[in-house]
């Protein structure tokens, strides 16, 4: 399959210009293998390892087994200072490529992964945020729009990828509702560099999520997607079978916030059976080409 690039994407060395987002008990060391020989940025939150021990050790196997790039996601708001300080250390020592940054300030993040030539982005949802991470320092802004999966905004993403991209002078990244290379055209045309997908790579076979959790996703449509402040007292998108006020039962049958409530963004209905990892880029890569190939005709 012909790869294509943007500007962003050779400026990381990738093949294609996709990012399998970072994932919250779901992306694992297995899936930033298998997406980095694809050709594509795979990432995965520092917190998928319960304790920086087990981080070291995913990044000593991920370095073992490729040498191409990857990103760590470091959830600054949402991770304990001292925790956070080692996991900012390990990325350092291990020369991890790429480093995402979400819920906080990111200017010592910033600042500490320029000693490195480590690049960094950092996901918004609107602009008064990403101009002040841009202000930071960071090297590109991931704008979450509308219909994404988890913590997702209420811009429609054909205004706020523009939108973006004409106020800020670092590259855009394109999130949310992104199923397939479709959407990537899509993004391209907007004026993104790198298009950013979650959902679609739950449903990878080396993904962490339960089987149940893949099948759904296979199973579902935009309809069964419910955007909900329930969870975590911040809006998401969520797979409404798996909601505590969907449940029927006594208390002790709710569910487990995030083991067992199930993040998924309105790309769903894109999705058609669970594959490993390249097969779903290869799919990805055909359908961008032949999007590409109707707007030419």
């Amino acid at each position: 399959m012909s790869s294509f690039s943007t500007p962003l994407s050779r400026r990381l060395g990738l093949r294609y210009p996709l990012v399998a987002a970072p994932m919250f008990l779901v992306s694992n060391a297995e899936m930033l293998i298998a997406a980095a020989e694809a050709g594509i940025l795979g990432a995965m939150p520092s917190l998928n390892a319960r304790t920086p021990e087990a981080f070291e050790e995913i990044l000593r196997q991920v370095r073992a087994k490729t040498d191409k790039p990857f990103a760590i996601n470091l959830t600054i708001g949402l991770t304990e200072p001292g925790r956070l300080q080692r996991d900012v250390e390990l990325c350092l020592e291990y020369e991890v490529p790429a480093l995402i940054t979400s819920y906080g300030n990111p200017t010592p993040i910033v600042a500490a992964a320029k000693t490195r030539g480590i690049f960094v982005m950092h996901d918004v949802i609107q602009l008064q945020h990403a101009k002040k991470a841009v202000a930071a320092g960071v090297d590109a802004i991931i704008g979450v729009s509308q219909g994404a999966g988890g913590h997702a905004g209420t811009v429609n993403p054909y205004v706020l990828i523009p939108y973006l991209r004409r106020h800020l002078p670092v590259p855009i990244v394109a999130a949310g509702c992104i199923g397939g290379g479709e959407q990537v055209a899509a993004s391209f045309a907007l004026g993104a560099e790198l298009a950013y997908m979650g959902t679609r790579f739950v449903a990878c076979a080396e993904a962490g999520a339960p089987e149940a959790y893949k099948q759904m996703l296979v199973d579902a449509t935009h309809d069964d997607i419910v955007y909900t402040d329930e969870v975590s007292g911040i809006h998401a998108n969520f797979l409404k079978q798996t909601l505590p006020s969907e449940r029927i039962g006594s208390r002790d049958d709710a569910p487990k916030r995030w083991k067992e409530i199930w993040s998924a963004g309105q790309g769903v209905s894109l999705i058609d059976e669970v594959k490993p990892m390249g097969a779903i880029v290869e799919d990805i890569v055909r359908e961008y080409h032949d999007a590409v190939a109707r707007l030419r005709g």
